[in-house]
Formats: C-alpha cells, structure tokens, sequence
C-alpha cells in the first residue's frame, strides 16, 4: 500500500474512526516497548494501560467478565500501536502479520479466543484487509502486575 507513507493514510484513518494512539506505555522492565529488523517491528507485550494506570487487575472469567476483557485486549492493541508509531511512525505500517494475546483465565474459562477478538478488532477496523493477521490466544494462569490480558503484536513496515 504505497499511498501509506506517503499520505499519511493510516494517520488519517485512525482520525476518521475517532481513535488517538496512547503515549507509549513505558516498559516495566528492562526491555524496549518495540523493536525493528529488516522489513518488521516486533512488539514488546502490552497491558491494558489507560492513561497511565494499569485498567483492570484479576482473571477473566472470575473478577473480570470476557466482554471487559476483550475491551482491554482492544486497549492494549492501541498501546502496541503506540509502540509502532513511535518507532518507525504508524503510516510505516504495510499489514499486521500476527496477534499473540495472553489471558489470564479463571479455572475453566475457555473463551481466550473472543477475549482477543478486541485485539484483533480494531486492528481490522484501522487497517483493513491489511489487518488480517495471524493469531493465538492463550490462556494463562498469570499476567504482570495482576492483568487480565496482553497482548504482543508483529507488524510488517515499509522501508
């Protein structure tokens, strides 16, 4: 999609759908929000933080219902494109290849795939076809600092 750098066409997207990518979340511990090599930028995890505080705390499927927690999955996706846009600019972005969304689940809870659909929801309302990714939703028995959900993504990028 040559339009994207050129035109800020993702910059303008995020603008239509009424979405403002976060700050960067600034990492917990010793490793970097995202990184680049070659043609992709790798995400550091993400949590589910909302100007600056940490959304939610406990399992889902306990403390924390699946719709909530496919709200914070959605915050998340934003934060890991936070991370993107201050590494290499969001209108870098040729397709988002891969999804990775951890849930920390109650006993039983089953339902990691509907939970990271917010994830990968708003990935495809901003890009589109070029949104279609892979995926995996796994189940945890722990996340840090008590959250819900993470999630990690893999983005291709021009240049």
């Amino acid at each position: 999609m040559g339009e994207t750098e050129a035109g800020g066409y993702w910059s303008r997207k995020l603008e239509q759908l009424g979405l403002e990518l976060p700050t960067v979340v600034p990492p917990v511990a010793n490793y970097a929000p995202a990184v680049r090599t070659g043609a992709y930028v790798y995400t550091s995890g993400q949590l589910p933080v909302i100007d600056g505080a940490l959304a939610a705390t406990g399992k889902v499927g306990a403390e924390v219902t699946p719709e909530r927690a496919a709200e914070l999955a959605r915050a998340c996706a934003l934060n890991a494109l936070a991370a993107v846009d201050g590494l290499v600019g969001i209108d870098a972005v040729v397709r988002i290849v891969k999804v990775v969304g951890f849930v920390s689940s109650a006993p039983g809870f089953n339902g990691q795939p509907a939970v990271i659909n917010g994830a990968s929801d708003v990935l495809g309302e901003i890009f589109g076809d070029a949104g279609v990714h892979a995926r995996s939703a796994v189940g945890v028995s722990e996340l840090p600092l008590d959250a819900p959900v993470e999630v990690e993504l893999i983005v291709e990028v021009e240049g």
